[in-house]
């Protein structure tokens, strides 16, 4: 991997972690309106409608339709675990928590990656992945309280979550395989995961007919879903996944400077502070020489 590949992947992975910290407060508030099934099938389900022509075309022109499908289901169902654990977490507890527990994730991707990878990383992986969840922690402030049912959900996503990164990277190891395809196959996958278990439980599928939902639907699949997920099935391939998880570990940041724009929050001054060191963190790797972690 070359340092300007490196340099690429940091910046689409940063911008995936600012539009994911915006999507805690609008889940909550799409929630509102129909249950968690039906929200994962909608969105998920015009995720894969609006790619399923670009997929079509590209299936055609390279023709490796099983195995992409099987990096696709596969990878889609641990993304089907992972936002039922996450969106059910962010329905039971408060959106902070979610923001900070989530962020679990940057300490167990070494973990999973050294499992299943069998490379330990670089001591410094260690180190910074500590930093952040310090500085996740200052910004949300902590947690006050023992785990309740929908803290415990968001740490088994996040969990999921660094499962998620390690095995797409083996999966797509060495395979020409679409970013686009990919997530279009997760999506699909998502959505008839979601439809199927909505069906069992005998979910109410009225659909909303206020606007505010379906502008809320519209900005987290355009940009929490289809942007989001093709930039980081295409960064992953690029750098080694505790890089990926200590760049998208910045997303409590964004979090909080969403709150205190959009909802208006107060942020204290060891929030900031946290976010400084998220931040630096972040910084600190982009300008390193990691050619030899890589």
């Amino acid at each position: 991997m070359t340092h300007q590949s490196i340099l690429k992947a940091d910046v689409l992975l940063v911008t995936v972690a600012m539009v994911w910290g915006t999507s805690y407060g609008v889940t909550k508030s799409a929630l509102q309106y129909v249950p968690v099934l039906v929200f994962l099938m909608l969105r998920f389900g015009i995720t894969a409608f609006v790619l399923l022509p670009k997929m079509i075309q590209e299936f055609r022109q390279h023709g490796t339709i099983v195995a992409q499908c099987r990096i696709g289901i596969i990878t889609g169902m641990v993304l089907l675990s992972i936002f039922l654990l996450e969106v059910c977490g962010i329905y039971l507890t408060k959106a902070s928590n979610a923001a900070f527990l989530i962020s679990l994730f940057v300490i167990f991707t070494p973990f999973i990656e050294w499992l299943i990878l069998k490379k330990r990383p670089n001591n410094r992986i260690f180190v910074l992945a500590g930093i952040c969840v310090i500085g996740a922690s200052l910004i949300t402030g902590g947690l006050s309280s023992p785990l309740n049912l929908g803290d415990s959900l968001i740490v088994i996503a996040g969990f999921l979550r660094a499962f998620m990164v390690v095995i797409t990277k083996k999966l797509t190891n060495n395979q020409q395989i679409s970013a686009l395809i990919l997530t279009g196959i997760q999506s699909l996958t998502v959505c008839w995961g979601a439809l199927l278990l909505a069906l069992l439980r005998g979910e109410d599928f009225t659909l909303p007919n206020q606007l505010s939902f379906w502008m809320l639907l519209l900005y987290l699949v355009v940009f929490c879903t289809l942007f989001a997920f093709l930039a980081q099935n295409y960064a992953v391939k690029l750098t080694t996944p505790s890089r990926v998880s200590i760049l998208l570990g910045t997303e409590p940041v964004f979090g909080a400077i969403f709150a205190l724009v959009w909802l208006n929050e107060t942020i204290e001054v060891a929030a900031w502070l946290g976010g400084l060191l998220i931040v630096g963190s972040c910084l600190y790797m982009t300008l390193q020489n990691t050619e030899k972690q890589c």
